[in-house]
């Protein structure tokens, strides 16, 4: 029995340093599961998760920028006549830095449009602020060989404007599409023109439309709050 015995204990213990034989689980093993799914590791997760989707969006503004914006057409049979006297800038989109600080207290201004004997567009832009002055700007705008398209320098923004006018009903609407470039980089600027102060909300609806597919992100499309005029010049 005592041979038995020893020769039993022998075979547990070769088996044990044997080829095969794996220790039990480390006890505190279970114990890390609460410290991976705490309240903390979860909000960190979350904000993990929100900055990567607002990476995506941004990355899809600038693919927006780089490619697809770039084949934004004019609309067809431009009648720049037409275009001419005095519309209300009632909406405004851009993913611009400038304009997201800015753009709670921006409002409803106007802009004049003045067709050249040579085919280009003179463009002046008034805004009443809130002290009661005028903000002004002007701009000729050049024709190009593309009916609807126009290119011009801002002096006051150092900066190179692609505009097309791709949609147009003359004595109502027009929707302003212009990729802004400066310094080699470039972004996208959307204006809902109107001959009237507001817009009717299936106009807003095509205008929000419209500035989603050009990469626009939605807080940064905004229809205007009406407000006073600027005496004419």
């Amino acid at each position: 029995m005592q041979k038995l015995a020893r020769r039993e204990g022998g075979d547990r213990r070769r088996r044990r340093s044997g080829t095969g034989y794996k220790e039990p689980p480390l006890a505190f093993t279970p114990y890390l599961v609460p410290i991976l799914h705490s309240p903390a590791e979860k909000l960190r997760t979350r904000k993990g998760e929100a900055m990567r989707n607002t990476l995506l969006r941004m990355l899809a503004a600038l693919m927006c920028v780089l490619a697809v914006c770039a084949d934004v057409a004019p609309v067809q049979d431009f009648d720049l006549e037409k275009m001419a006297g005095k519309w209300y800038i009632v909406g405004f989109a851009t993913n611009a830095q400038w304009f997201v600080n800015n753009k709670a207290g921006m409002k409803v201004g106007t802009a004049m449009l003045v067709p050249t004997a040579g085919g280009d567009l003179d463009l002046s832009y008034a805004n009443l602020k809130d002290d009661g002055t005028c903000w002004r700007m002007t701009h000729l705008a050049k024709k190009t060989d593309t009916p609807g398209r126009f290119t011009f320098h801002s002096q006051v923004w150092n900066n190179d404007n692609d505009m097309r006018i791709v949609d147009v009903v003359y004595d109502d609407y027009a929707v302003i599409h212009t990729i802004k470039t400066k310094d080699g980089e470039s972004e996208v600027l959307n204006k809902l023109y109107s001959r009237a102060p507001e817009a009717i909300v299936t106009l807003q609806q095509k205008f929000t439309q419209f500035s989603n597919e050009t990469g626009i992100l939605p807080d940064n499309i905004v229809i205007l709050p009406k407000s006073a005029e600027c005496p004419e010049v």
